[in-house]
């Protein structure tokens, strides 16, 4: 597997020579999109992109975990957990991928 990260400033860069907006305005159209995500998110919605996937909160209920170094019984608080569930199309790809 490789090394690279994806970053935001890649994706404004994808904006600027794929839509062919100036640099700011790729890179504002880059931020408004992914805040658009993480407020839907904050208030509990799915983001469904498609052909991509899914992205989703779940709520974790209180439980009791174990320390792996010491075997002490440790509680852990409820929470709420960001999910990803790729599509199919983004699995078989990925899949396609790595076999290649």
């Amino acid at each position: 597997m490789s090394e690279t990260t994806l970053t935001r400033m890649d994706l404004t860069e994808a904006v600027f020579r794929e839509v062919g907006l100036s640099r700011n305005e790729s890179a504002d159209l880059v931020e408004a999109v992914l805040q658009h995500m993480s407020d839907a998110l904050v208030a509990g919605e799915t983001v469904k992109i498609s052909s991509f996937g899914t992205f989703s909160v779940r709520a974790k209920s209180a439980r009791v975990g174990r320390n792996p170094k010491t075997g002490d019984e440790v509680p852990i608080s409820p929470r709420r957990v960001l999910t990803f569930r790729p599509s199919h199309l983004m699995k078989d790809r990925v899949a396609a991928g790595a076999a290649g």
